[in-house]
């Protein structure tokens, strides 16, 4: 059996970015909304992706803008493969971003606040949603998001532009009109401060 292609000198193996950034990319596809079922299947389609690109080659792009260009190549073709379902925020996770110093009630506020972050983000596009998340959540430059995407840096700032504006109109709809759903046992305990039998 043959071992794997080693990349030519310069260049970065899909092993070697995988090791890397893996957590990034999964985190940047669940922002993209991926469902957490489907993560570990589409962060190893991309990185097959990766490999079969021979792996990043220094440039003007960051390996992380790079892999996030490939991530949301990757991601548009998965949601095209699914059927369109609601999103639903995985309460495991928001509860694990909350932290244990707070009161129940604030606890259940910020948990709430996230699922509005991620409901928010939910309403665009699958570009302007990676702008946003690249930029806002991940902190990357514009410039590097540009040399990533192929595409100008004036595109790039108006997708961030039009990404803020569509994402705070929905956010501060979802804090005026929260959807209506009933808490569970847990959840009213938290809130009420009574235990649960």
């Amino acid at each position: 059996m043959d071992s794997p292609a080693q990349p030519p000198p310069g260049r970065q193996s899909a092993e070697e970015l995988f090791r890397s950034h893996a957590r990034f990319v999964a985190g940047f596809v669940h922002r993209l909304g991926v469902d957490r079922g489907a993560i570990d299947d589409v962060v190893q389609d991309i990185f097959l992706t990766v490999h079969r690109r021979g792996g990043y080659e220094p440039g003007a792009a960051k390996p992380t803008t790079w892999l996030a260009e490939i991530a949301v190549r990757v991601v548009s073709t998965h949601k095209r493969g699914t059927r369109r379902r609601r999103v639903v925020p995985d309460e495991d996770a928001l509860g694990a971003a909350v932290s244990e110093g707070k009161t129940p009630l604030e606890a259940a506020e910020q948990r709430a606040a996230l699922a509005r972050v991620d409901e928010a983000l939910g309403v665009l596009d699958l570009d302007k949603r990676a702008v946003f998340v690249l930029f806002e959540i991940e902190g990357e430059p514009c410039d590097a998001i540009a040399a990533s995407f192929g595409v100008p840096v004036g595109t790039v700032h108006s997708r961030l532009f039009a990404a803020r504006k569509a994402f705070m109109e929905a956010y501060a709809r979802l804090e005026k009109n929260p959807p209506h759903r009933l808490l569970t046992g847990k959840e009213k305990s938290e809130v009420t401060g009574e235990r649960r039998s």
